[in-house]
């Protein structure tokens, strides 16, 4: 009978389990401005605790892209959504910075959710709306935006320990409703063989470029996500709910518009909108780069001082394009992947989602170690402007030059 539920039920019930699993997965980034005050920690060991769950949930991605291909999405989502209550709900009970490294790290397997639902609402539409259903189900990362509404929200009114506790229940809750509108996979089982021989499919090159798109898209979208509440604040004095609202700016599109991202995608073509899109992006970091700076120049008329500073508004703005483009490319990359490997969709979903999560993982520790090696707070979009900028050339060499932009092959 499961197995007859319409398909739309089945995508928006799996949009609903990976974005309650956002949620969870981003919340040190907002309940970490408060534990870095309460624990006294600098801007490097910062990084670590809101990177930490980011590092398990890109691990698991490969293993749960393949446990996915074998013995299907709905109960492999189901078990991860009941298991992952167990480490969320132990939060509410840490007291000293290792002991949040330690749950981060059981906690951080609802970031491999996407390694399940992926391949797992795919299988559910032809491949001419594949790019639409991946785009439908990423655009769960609104749970980035939403995580910085309601964390806050709940640890003003009740404590940051009740966030926790409440989110366990929440996880809990959301794996009934996912079973009860969930369809069998129709792709469980497919798989045979040892299971090490489905990485045979990492001798194919297009895995590879594939993992540098995600890497910058999603994990410059996981990265940003967790630095921006606390740069906000730190940059113009905002209030944690106020700062995290406002980082919102960034999430919330490069969330919802995932949907978009995968139509356009259908309709023009993966490379034309991972290319252009790494260009809009390429120009916003550049702006976002520049620090509040003062100077004088010697002038006929004698020294003039000069002020340049981004305000709010614009540096919102630009937020708010990255965040699009970033969507974009999330969901271009997973098109590519729907049309190259439809019969290994979880286990390069799984390896492309590890690249992307290690870049989520890293960027938010780096981001760190650069603020506290130079004192620059922009510092942080100066380094991914240099990742965007090297990522561009690497493209070029390798498809821009073999493919024509309007999708047609080099003589």
């Amino acid at each position: 009978m499961s197995s007859q539920k319409s398909p739309i039920v089945v995508l928006c019930v799996t949009t609903l389990a990976f974005l309650v699993c956002f949620v969870v997965w981003m919340m040190f980034g907002v309940l970490g401005i408060e534990l870095r005050t309460e624990l006294g920690l600098n801007s490097t060991q910062f990084g670590l605790l809101t990177a930490t769950p980011v590092l398990t949930g890109a691990l698991l991605r490969v293993p749960l892209g393949i446990w996915t291909d074998r013995f299907g999405g709905r109960v492999v989502m189901t078990l991860l959504l009941v298991l992952c209550a167990i480490p969320v709900f132990l939060i509410a009970y840490a007291t000293a910075f290792w002991q949040f490294l330690a749950i981060g790290l059981c906690l951080g397997a609802v970031g491999a959710s996407f390694a399940v639902g992926t391949p797992y609402v795919a299988r559910f539409f032809p491949p001419e709306k594949r790019g639409f259903a991946m785009g439908f189900f990423g655009a769960g990362t609104v749970g980035a935006a939403v995580n910085l509404f309601v964390t806050p929200s709940l640890q003003t009114a009740l404590g940051w320990r009740a966030v926790p506790k409440i989110y366990a229940i929440a996880l809990l809750v959301t794996a009934l409703i996912f079973w009860l509108g969930s369809a069998t996979d129709p792709g469980a089982g497919k798989s045979s063989g040892p299971w090490y021989t489905q990485f045979r499919v990492l001798k194919d090159a297009r895995i590879w470029k594939y993992c540098q798109y995600y890497s910058i898209c999603f994990g410059g979208f996981t990265a940003l996500s967790l630095w921006i509440p606390q740069y906000l604040k730190g940059e113009f004095g905002f209030s944690v709910v106020t700062a995290a609202a406002l980082a919102a700016g960034f999430s919330l599109p490069g969330s919802v518009l995932r949907a978009l991202g995968g139509t356009l995608s259908d309709r023009f073509g993966a490379h034309k909108v991972t290319w252009w899109g790494l260009w809009v992006a390429w120009v916003c970091l550049f702006l976002l780069s520049y620090p509040d700076t003062s100077f004088v120049v010697s002038t006929i008329d004698g020294p003039r001082s000069f002020h340049i500073h981004l305000g709010v508004p614009v540096f919102i703005g630009l937020l708010f394009i990255l965040g699009v483009v970033f969507a974009f490319g999330m969901a271009s990359t997973f098109k590519y992947v729907a049309d190259d490997f439809p019969e290994q969709m979880g286990v390069v979903t799984g390896i492309v989602g590890l690249a992307g999560g290690l870049g989520g993982f890293l960027l938010p520790i780096l981001f760190g170690v650069i603020l506290d090696w130079l004192g620059v707070r922009s510092s942080c979009f100066m380094f991914l402007y240099g990742i965007v900028w090297v990522s561009l050339i690497l493209l070029y060499q390798s498809s821009v030059r073999q493919v024509h932009i309007d999708g047609t092959a080099s003589q």
